[in-house]
């Protein structure tokens, strides 16, 4: 085990602690017990108990990517003798191109201890124990040491439950994984670990889904999501295999948990040809939206994503292609403001309307993740064929935003349509519809954060994020409804709109050329096939657009050759989409700053040789280090940038403590890591750089600093 379990240190050192809660400013731990007593030769559970800051986290046996196990060091009555801990099932923890496991909120972590049979009652046993902990968020790692102690009574006879946290520790120890009699066999093949497993609880049994978590790191590539199938006598998961795996091959059993929605249980799998019964009962997922969701499913964090869905909503009245709708129904209430009973019908059934509409959109998401679609949105973009589409979608919004077309055309003006004139409540309703369905366009930017929710929160809070985006969305009609007086304030609409949505065109060619630029890294030699598929789609609108303003002769002439055009873009388009990743290694891929470790002395001599110094104090556990690492220090354009400062780049690694490290740290005001530093000759103190670097913050410090 990592976890580092010692028994038989000296009691002596850690006599000065006091049984009770330790605390830093990101966790607070205690020693806790899950009898009231001990009971002389028998075995008595104590836990760690963990009490996490919002916004931070601690970790498994196996971190994953990053981070690193929660480890102890026991001192201890000579005799007793801990084992090791039961690790509890980690909630995956994600973060762009990162996975770890771990554990956020409150945690414990049971620890079997053998009681000698020569114990004598009456006298209490001094438990201490220094808990090692790396408390991570999203920007910073920091490493926590915090000594803790429990005087343990030593009892005969049976012990009930703790009455602070007994109850609480043993379902814990109750649900930690443990072996269960499954025969599980492990395969090689062109990079992909199969796993077969049979036996026991999985004998006729129907899992959703499956996933596999390794005791030890390399053995997969955590951040790939897993595919499996399940049969009469067990299941398959596919697994995208590791760094260590894929060099050093299978040499020997793979040791881990294999987590179900109906359980999970510790397996050993033997090199081996598949097991037989473990296909043809369908496909599973591999639960990722469901370990999610109970980690991001509190009562705050419902009501944040709750709260940015109003604001989101709120925003969206302020686009131009829903305003005239807005504006519309307004001017139409202002005719019935001598009746206010009327105007509060109609307010309430436009409301209606737009909440139906996106209840509707949510149903279709929800059904998306029911089908094993429970990847999160941001890896959409990991994909070239998604990419290149959403360049494609992101050209063809600018060029309805440049005026070169018109979406449907008459949904502008829907709402002196046939549905809008219906009389009373039914035209408001269908408005409050038609309102939803041309903001469709304008929606996207928005609904970032309740997409998320739909994919990763259970559905009856999916659907309430919905909910509150639609309301967002006719709140302000809905208040207008409420005080038709109103009315006479609000903006009528002119010419400054039209300005206004050409304006808000020249963004979305930003973002259409960034994922073109994405899309390009990507791929090998395939950019051209994208750019022929925007070019095509582009002549395909153009004429679109003649086609909406010609006579109808004319328009259909016009309509046939847009056809053609959109034909010839779906062509580029759908071989653009077919195009070859491109190899590790390639041209696009990044490269590494060559480096020397860090220490005063390192930095004094480089600034006496008047060259700028980059220093970045990094540890393996830290997942921003890595992120960072990976893309802003990672860049050809940055390596070339700091051979043209003469600059000398500098490594701090704080994965094993370090005490000078510490210092520096702490002399810049910092108790954790990353660190970053640009160092110019003649300047007294450094400059220090963002947390979350980007390839241009490196690349203007360096200058600034070389140019002193």
């Amino acid at each position: 085990m990592r976890d580092a379990l010692a028994a038989g240190a000296t009691p002596a050192a850690k006599t000065a602690v006091a049984p009770g809660p330790q605390r830093t400013e990101r966790i607070e731990a205690e020693l806790v017990a899950m009898g009231a007593w001990a009971t002389p030769g028998s075995t008595a559970v104590v836990a760690i108990r963990q009490k996490i800051k919002p916004g931070w986290h601690t970790y498994w046996r196996n971190q994953g990517d990053s981070g690193g196990p929660t480890t102890l060091t026991w001192a201890l009555p000579s005799g007793l003798a801990p084992g090791d801990i039961l690790w509890p099932l980690p909630e995956r923890q994600r973060l762009q191109s990162l996975m770890n496991y771990g554990y956020s909120d409150t945690v414990f972590l049971p620890v079997p201890i053998e009681i000698p049979a020569d114990t004598p009652p009456g006298r209490s046993l001094p438990l201490r124990v220094t808990a090692h902990f790396y408390v991570c968020s999203d920007e910073m790692c920091v490493p926590e040491d915090l000594d803790l102690a429990l005087d343990l009574p030593v009892r005969e006879g049976a012990a009930p439950l703790d009455t602070r946290f007994g109850q609480a520790v043993q379902d814990v120890a109750a649900s930690a994984p443990r072996p269960a009699g499954i025969d599980a066999r492990a395969a090689l093949v062109d990079g992909k670990l199969t796993l077969t497993a049979i036996g026991g609880p999985l004998t006729g049994a129907a899992p959703k889904w499956a996933y596999f978590y390794p005791f030890e790191g390399g053995v997969i590539d955590h951040a790939a999501a897993q595919s499996g199938e399940r049969g009469p006598q067990g299941l398959t998961v596919t697994i995208t295999a590791g760094r260590g795996l894929t060099t050093n091959g299978l040499k020997g059993p793979i040791d881990g948990v294999l987590s179900t929605d109906l359980g999970a249980w510790e397996i050993t799998a033997e090199p081996g040809a598949a097991l037989t019964g473990v296909t043809g009962d369908g496909a599973i997922g591999d639960g990722e939206g469901a370990q999610t969701a109970a980690a991001a499913t509190g009562l705050s964090d419902f009501a944040k994503a709750a709260l940015f869905a109003l604001l989101g909503g709120l925003i969206l009245n302020l686009m131009p292609c829903v305003f005239p709708i807005l504006a519309m129904k307004a001017a139409s209430l202002s005719r019935a403001a001598h009746e206010p009973a009327e105007a509060r019908r109609d307010g309430l059934a436009f409301l209606a309307g737009v909440l139906a509409t996106f209840l509707l959109l949510a149903g279709a998401l929800l059904a998306l993740r029911a089908g094993g679609q429970v990847l999160g949105w941001g890896f959409q973009l990991q994909s070239p064929g998604v990419v290149a589409a959403l360049a494609l979608l992101m050209l063809a919004v600018a060029l309805n935003l440049s005026g070169v077309f018109h979406v449907g055309a008459g949904l502008q003006g829907a709402g002196h349509g046939p549905l809008s004139r219906l009389p009373g409540a039914a035209g408001a309703f269908f408005t409050g519809v038609l309102a939803v369905i041309v903001a469709a366009p304008c929606t996207a930017p928005f609904m970032a954060f309740a997409l998320g929710a739909a994919l990763f929160m259970p559905w009856p809070m999916a659907l309430a994020v919905f909910l509150m985006l639609g309301l967002g969305l006719a709140l302000p009609y809905v208040l207008i409804s409420l005080n038709p007086r109103l009315l006479a304030r609000l903006p009528k609409p002119g010419p400054w709109m039209e300005t206004l949505r050409n304006l808000l065109a020249f963004p979305m060619y930003g973002a259409a050329l960034w994922l073109a630029w994405v899309y390009g890294r990507q791929t090998t030699d395939a950019l051209a096939l994208l750019f022929g598929a925007g070019l095509m789609l582009a002549l395909a609108l153009w004429l679109y657009g003649r086609a909406q303003l010609a006579a109808p002769g004319k328009s259909r002439i016009a309509g046939i050759a847009a056809l053609l055009a959109l034909i010839a873009a779906l062509g580029f388009g759908v071989l653009a989409g077919r195009a070859s990743p491109a190899a590790p290694g390639s041209a696009g891929a990044s490269t590494h700053l060559p480096s020397q470790p860090w220490s005063e002395q390192a930095v004094k001599a480089a600034l006496a040789e008047g060259r700028p110094v980059l220093v970045n104090f990094t540890a393996d556990w830290c997942v921003t280090c890595k992120v960072n690492e990976s893309t802003a220090l990672s860049s050809a354009r940055t390596a070339e940038v700091l051979e043209q400062a003469n600059a000398v780049y500098l490594v701090g690694d704080w994965t094993r403590r370090d005490d000078a490290i510490t210092a520096e740290l702490q002399r810049h005001g910092r108790s954790g890591v990353p660190l970053y530093l640009v160092y110019a000759p003649g300047r007294p103190e450094p400059r220090i750089l963002p947390q979350l670097l980007t390839e241009g913050v490196v690349i203007d410090a360096l200058k600034d600093a070389a140019a002193r």
